[in-house]
């Protein structure tokens, strides 16, 4: 019964109403909870396709809005719209880490916040609306849920590389020494968390923690670029 709340709850909040509600409940199911369980599916598959239903989707309209447009640049769009980032965005739009079927250890080890889980869940729930309703229906409910990232992307406000970006805008009034140092690590081998601190001209100026230390560095410099759009409010 709690499962069925959840599920007519998501619905709700996507603004959907499957006719196979076990695709939705596939979709939002990570595979450590599935296993944990006997014959319960998880969203790997899903993930799959939706991956590509999504990159249809988008390239058909942007090859069809931006018909002065050459390759290249549709390709860095779409790119900008369907990556990682842009997808977790959209997740915590939908607040779809609260929905998740995942394992007490995924979870205290912040699975529900996990920029990659997040996202392949997103890709996951777009296939079960496209297996569910078909492509035209699936193509309203992309285009109507990223017109946001799509409007971003276009207007070059997604950053995929923070580092690059913290580097760019703060040498532009001249030379700034940036280091990342990595304070700690916590955790196994295999769920090590990351833990970074970003020094411009010797003081500390942001953090950030990451399944990586490659991760927590975008992550410190993300922090810094976010506190000085703040700033500048």
């Amino acid at each position: 019964m709690k499962c069925d709340i959840k599920l007519q709850d998501l619905e709700n909040q996507l603004g959907l109403n499957f006719s196979d509600k076990e695709l939705l409940k596939t979709a939002i199911t990570h595979s450590s909870f599935a296993n944990q369980k006997k014959k319960v599916e998880f969203n790997e598959r899903l993930e799959f396709l939706g991956d590509s239903v999504l990159q249809l989707i988008i390239s058909e309209y942007l090859y069809t809005n931006f018909t002065e447009k050459y390759e290249g640049y549709l390709t860095k769009i779409r790119s900008l719209i369907v990556c990682e980032n842009s997808l977790c965005d959209i997740a915590s739009g939908w607040n779809l880490g609260m929905y998740m079927n995942m394992s007490k250890g995924e979870e205290i080890t912040g699975g529900r916040n996990r920029v990659s889980i997040l996202a392949d869940c997103v890709e996951a729930v777009i296939a079960a609306v496209y297996l569910d309703s078909g492509i035209e229906y699936s193509k309203t409910f992309i285009l109507t849920n990223f017109k946001a990232t799509i409007d971003k992307a276009i207007s070059n406000e997604i950053v995929l590389d923070y580092k690059t970006k913290l580097q760019e805008i703060l040498q532009q009034n001249g030379e700034v020494h940036i280091c990342y140092e990595l304070v700690k690590f916590e955790g196994p081998p295999h769920k090590r968390k990351f833990f970074v601190d970003v020094l411009i001209n010797g003081s500390i100026s942001g953090s950030g923690q990451g399944l990586s230390k490659k991760e927590a560095e975008q992550n410190a410099a993300k922090e810094v670029m976010i506190s000085r759009e703040d700033m500048h409010e």
